[in-house]
This record gives structure tokens, C-alpha cells and sequence, in this order.
């Protein structure tokens, strides 16, 4: 189940904790963060890129037309993944893109955590999600220690979509992910 909750950027307890996808909604699209619930679809295991982009093709068409996103693909992350513990490393520190960063969660579950002003938002995304994180927006996800998604991706360009990290160890200071499903 999706899930948000709103930190202030010293720490401490939660000023919001809602799983409510309205109240998601409407507290990430005051800083112009966009969160959609799409219908989910079962996809099998074994589905290939090409399935998955044609069980959502209506929706992708639609951001795509929407936003000017060019190229997409899909990403597929099992517990046995060999580099899972080197990949999920890797955004762990707090960064930023220089286009958004765009997911729809097909099946499975990551945490993006974003860091606005003097707000920290911490939004369990799981699936039939979607998140569109503004260019610039400082921020990091965590697939957890057993990760388990798979999530379609869009992009402007997918060359300008490394991460530029800030520095900050403000990450340090907040939750990391612990798995709601199996």
C-alpha cells in the first residue's frame, strides 16, 4: 500500500503519515511532485519489456504526448540479483537529475524520499503507482535489502539522467526502506 510520510528536515517524528492516496496526491502535488494511481494489470513473471510497455501502452502514450518523454524501458529488480546490493548503494545519498525522474511501479515496492525545502517526504510507491520527481529535486530512493520491483521508466533523454549528488548526509538521518511485501 502506498504510503507518505512528512518529516521535518531536522528529523524527528512525522508531521504527516497517511495512506491515503488522495491525501499523497495532494500534499506531493504542492511541490509540484505528480502521483497517479493507474489500474494495476497481473503481468507475468517471465513478461519481457515489450509486455509490460504493452499492458500500460495507453498510459505511457499519454505521459509521453503530456510531457515530451521520448524513450522508455523497464526495469526489473529480484532479491537474487547479483548487483542488488552495489545498485541499491548507489542512490542512497541524496542527488538530483537534470530531467524528472519518472516511475510507474508495475508490480513491487521502492521508497523515494525527497528532500524540499525544510520537508523531507518519504513515499513508499507499490504498485499500480506512479511518481514524476521535478528535475533538480534533491532527493533518493531505496529498493530495499531484498528488492523486488518492476517499474516502467520514461525519459527525455536517457543520457541526462545521471545522478548528481549534493553532499548532503541527510539521508543518513531518515528511515531507510524495510520491504512491506514478500
Amino acid at each position: 500500500m502506498s504510503h507518505l510520510r512528512l518529516y521535518p528536515e531536522s528529523g524527528g517524528a512525522a508531521i504527516l503519515d497517511t495512506a491515503d492516496a488522495g491525501a499523497i496526491a495532494d500534499a506531493l502535488a504542492a511541490i509540484d511532485v505528480r502521483f497517479e494511481q493507474w489500474t494495476s494489470r497481473p503481468i507475468p513473471p517471465d513478461a519481457d519489456q515489450e509486455a509490460v510497455l504493452a499492458a500500460f501502452a495507453p498510459e505511457v502514450a499519454r505521459l509521453k504526448a503530456e510531457q515530451g518523454y521520448r524513450s522508455v524501458d523497464v526495469i526489473r529488480m529480484a532479491p537474487d540479483h547479483p548487483d542488488r546490493e552495489a545498485l541499491r548503494a548507489k542512490f542512497l545519498s541524496e542527488h538530483r537529475h537534470t530531467e524528472d525522474e519518472v516511475r510507474f511501479f508495475v508490480e513491487g515496492e521502492g521508497l523515494f524520499t525527497l528532500h524540499v525545502e525544510d520537508r523531507v517526504y518519504a513515499v513508499l510507491c507499490t504498485e499500480g503507482d506512479l511518481i514524476s520527481v521535478p528535475a533538480g529535486t534533491p532527493h533518493w530512493f531505496d529498493m530495499g535489502p531484498h528488492p523486488r520491483f518492476t517499474a516502467i521508466r520514461l525519459f527525455t533523454n536517457p543520457d541526462g539522467w545521471i545522478a548528481q549528488f549534493t553532499g548532503d548526509p541527510i539521508a543518513d538521518r531518515f528511515p531507510r526502506h524495510a520491504p512491506v511485501t514478500a
